[in-house]
């Protein structure tokens, strides 16, 4: 018996051995693993006996020799375990160990003889424990000292009278050894006062002579499991020394800049449900307004017009009929075609097109041949996707669409507006959270001035945030700030760094315009940068000067989940700023500073909002800001 339990542990730890090999080897894991570990153990022995017992005292010798026999006991220790090193470290277990049982019924000269025992010690067991693979796999071996207080046995014999008493010879202290496998199960994980393991373990244990006379031997077999409690002290200073906050100020705060923004001309027409009429948010004009229409105006504002800068984007695609009509006046020879798109079906996307059309025609007299119609029941990327389900209330009304197309690519270029943009993002503070996701529940910003008054920012939960300088400024021209970071761990501990900075308002708007330019992306994400690859490399890069900032940033609709979203923003956003470095680095210029961030979704920094269809479809994009030296 004990020799099968033997090769059954010598298998199991083969087995384990080989599985870790092949997950990973020698490497280990770098998380905060505390030093020290303190809990408990729970276990069951399988006691099995040998050899030879004949005499059970002085006063009471066994007629009959009992040669083997088994039995099960409780294990209940306290457990100390040090860990200085992800692959060495000890345990120590002290506590009650029953290595009770009985021994096989023996018959002899029609006799039959029974004895069971209770055999119980304090057990004292150090033990080395290696743990060589990047998983929670651990060995461990060493002594096992026994010290007895229980010797009890029981013995019955066909004609004679039980006898229970003491056993003699009995150790005090039996010394034997063991050597086992466990395996930690991370049941609490986090920075703060707790971490929790609950570790399965099989031990063997053997070389344990009970007792100075006779040859009775007793090996077992332990299957337990522990709870062990770290202590956080030495996790916590690690994890705090690895949480890395850092604060970016800009030199000088704008409150304002003027702009020069090359705004994407989105050649679509969209159409509320139930009608074939344009919808009343698109500009229509008379045909004595249209005669006197020019795209220019939204190049030369008025004064009073600059201010508003996503309104004033709006409007510019509101107008895209006039727009287009202008466009087509000044090019004679320019065609378009009109292709409308409804889930009611063809005739009802035509009738759209139609629309369309008999406005060019009416107001701005453009002849009829010029503009072809076409229907059909869904655009040739529409955002409803095939088998689609979720949040249809949003995408549906993005395919009741007129597309316009055109050969001319002048029809269709961008529109150029200028416009006055406060609290641009190059007067943002940027705070930086290495590993806020994972470390943290969440983090917020406390912003302290000279005079104690306390501004509270948050709770973030991204590794990167951007608040406005001026919202930190408030009415102050400069000031000195100590910004800390507060750190809510996933149970519930605060962690908190602090860093200072020094911050200062410009009181004047930019003499020198900015540059804006934008890209937008088709709602199935299958038009990538590399297909404005030309304008950028062509168009944008060339009027970005040497020593000057480019602020990328990327942005999403509410449409799909927002950790996609924020991914997909900041993707693109990077992807934009490599192929801009690639076409100045070409062109030799080097002192070109890039700030390069993605904001999904986020409703705080998205260029419109998500009501209708042309907003969600205008958040798809990637802004880029020149600025100046």
């Amino acid at each position: 018996m004990i020799t099968r339990y033997a090769r059954l542990f010598s298998f199991m730890i083969s087995l384990v051995t080989l599985v870790s090999m092949n997950t990973t080897l020698t490497a280990q894991s770098t998380n905060q693993a505390p030093e020290w570990w303190f809990g408990g153990a729970l276990g069951i022995n399988f006691n099995y006996y040998g050899g030879e017992v004949h005499q059970l005292n002085g006063s009471t010798p066994s007629l009959i020799s009992m040669p083997k026999g088994a039995g099960k006991g409780l294990y209940l220790a306290p457990v100390i375990e040090y860990r200085p090193d992800p692959v060495w470290g000890g345990m120590l277990h002290l506590g009650f160990d029953s290595r009770s049982g009985s021994f096989d019924d023996v018959i002899s000269g029609g006799a039959t003889g029974s004895l069971s025992t209770t055999l119980n010690y304090l057990s004292l067991e150090p033990s080395l424990r290696i743990t060589p693979f990047s998983n929670p796999v651990y060995f461990f071996a060493g002594p096992r000292i026994g010290l007895n207080v229980s010797k009890s046995f029981a013995y019955k014999e066909t004609g004679k009278a039980d006898v229970n008493d003491d056993w003699s010879g009995v150790r005090g202290a039996a010394l034997g050894a063991q050597i086992g496998v466990g395996y930690d199960i991370p049941i609490v994980r986090s920075a703060g006062a707790s971490q929790i393991d609950l570790s399965p373990f099989l031990a063997v244990h053997f070389g344990q002579g009970p007792r100075s006379e006779e040859s009775w031997s007793l090996s077992s077999v332990r299957f337990g499991v522990a709870l062990k409690v770290g202590s956080s002290a030495a996790a916590r200073e690690k994890f705090e020394s690895e949480v890395r906050f850092s604060v970016k100020a800009p030199k000088l705060i704008p409150i304002e800049r003027r702009i020069r923004e090359t705004f994407p001309f989105r050649n679509y027409v969209f159409f509320d449900e139930g009608t074939d009429a344009i919808p009343n948010r698109y500009i229509a004009l008379t045909k004595q307004q249209a005669a006197e229409f020019k795209e220019e105006q939204f190049l030369h504002p008025e004064p009073k017009d600059l201010t508003g800068r996503s309104r004033r984007q709006m409007t510019t695609y509101h107008n895209l009929l006039n727009i287009l009509g202008d466009r087509m006046r000044r090019q004679p020879d320019a065609s378009v075609t009109l292709i409308g798109s409804s889930d009611q079906g063809v005739a009802r996307g035509k009738a759209y097109a139609e629309t369309v059309k008999r406005y060019l025609v009416d107001v701005f007299d453009i002849a009829e041949q010029r503009i072809g119609v076409e229907g059909r029941d869904k655009p040739s990327i529409p955002s409803v996707q095939p088998g689609g389900t979720r949040e249809l209330e949003l995408v549906r009304p993005e395919d009741r669409r007129v597309e316009i197309t055109s050969t001319v690519a002048g029809l269709l270029e961008p529109v150029q507006i200028v416009s006055l943009q406060e609290d641009p993002l190059d007067s943002d503070v940027l705070f930086t959270v290495s590993g806020a996701e994972e470390k943290f529940a969440s983090w917020s910003a406390e912003v302290a001035d000279e005079s104690g008054a306390v501004n509270r920012f948050g709770p973030f939960t991204r590794e990167q945030e951007r608040i406005s300088g001026r919202s930190i400024l408030g009415n102050a021209i400069k000031g000195q700030y100590t910004i800390a970071m507060i750190g809510q761990t996933k149970d519930g501990q605060t962690v908190r760094k602090e860093e200072t900075v020094r911050l200062v308002r410009s009181d004047q708007p930019d003499e020198e315009l900015g540059l804006r330019f934008s890209i937008i992306f088709e709602f199935d994400q299958s038009k990538t940068v590399a297909t404005y690859e030309r304008f950028l490399t062509g168009t944008v890069a060339p009027l970005i000067p040497e020593g000057a900032s480019v602020i990328i940033h990327g942005h999403t609709d509410i449409v799909g989940e927002e950790s996609h979203n924020l991914k997909l923003s900041r993707d693109r956003a990077l992807e934009t700023m490599n192929v801009i470095q690639q076409a100045l680095a070409k062109a030799g210029k080097r002192r070109v500073k890039f700030d390069t961030f993605g904001f999904g979704e986020d409703i705080r920094r998205a260029p419109f909002d998500n009501a209708l269809p042309e907003e969600r479809f205008y958040n798809r994009t990637v802004i880029i800001d020149i600025v100046p030296e």
